[in-house]
C-alpha cells in the first residue's frame, strides 16, 4: 500500500487550540463574506450559568473580532439571573429572551447581522467540550447545536428508572 493510500485521520482542531480550550473559552469561525453557509458561527464554553459573570468576557472577545455587539439573545430559563442589559466597556448590550434553548446564544452586531454560537454546558469534560466546539466551528457544519450536543455529550446519570 502506497503511503498516499493510507487514510489520514481528520483533526477537527489544531493541537494548540485543543490545549487552549478550557471553560470560559469561545471559538469563532468568522467569514468575511456576506453569505455564511454554516448553521453555527462558533461555540462558547461558559464556566457557569451565571449570565452576569460569564457574558461580559464573551462580549469583549466578540467585540474584538466583530465590532460592537448590540444584543445577545438567549433562553432565560437556561441561565441564572438574566438582566435586560449588561454594560461592557462602557457600552450597553441588550439581552433578549428567545426560546432558542440553552444550547444557543444569538449575537447581534449592528442592526441585522446575527451570529449563532453553540453553548457547551459548563460541566462538560474538556475532551468532550473540545469535540463539541470543533464540530460547531467546522465550516461545512449543517448540524444544529442541540443535535451536536445530543450526539456528543454522554447520557446524564439518572436516579430514576423507567419501568417497562
Amino acid at each position: 500500500m502506497a503511503e498516499s493510500d493510507t487514510p489520514i485521520p481528520r483533526k477537527l482542531l489544531p493541537d494548540e487550540i485543543h490545549r487552549a480550550v478550557r471553560p470560559g473559552t469561545a471559538l469563532l469561525r468568522l467569514q468575511t463574506t456576506h453569505s455564511r453557509e454554516g448553521v453555527l458561527d462558533g461555540a462558547w464554553w461558559p464556566r457557569s450559568r451565571d449570565v452576569a459573570t460569564e457574558l461580559p468576557a464573551l462580549i469583549q472577545a466578540l467585540t474584538t473580532h466583530l465590532g460592537p455587539v448590540t444584543r445577545v439573545g438567549l433562553d432565560t430559563d437556561a441561565w441564572e439571573g438574566v438582566p435586560t442589559r449588561v454594560v461592557v466597556d462602557d457600552r450597553v448590550v441588550r439581552l433578549d429572551s428567545f426560546p432558542v434553548g440553552d444550547d444557543t446564544v444569538l449575537i447581534t452586531r449592528g442592526d441585522n447581522d446575527h451570529f449563532a454560537l453553540l453553548v457547551v454546558p459548563p460541566d462538560t469534560t474538556p475532551d468532550t467540550a473540545r469535540d463539541v466546539m470543533a464540530r460547531a466551528v467546522d465550516a461545512g457544519n449543517v448540524t444544529h447545536a442541540a443535535e451536536i450536543l445530543i450526539a456528543t455529550l454522554p447520557e446524564p446519570a439518572s436516579g430514576h428508572e423507567k419501568s417497562a
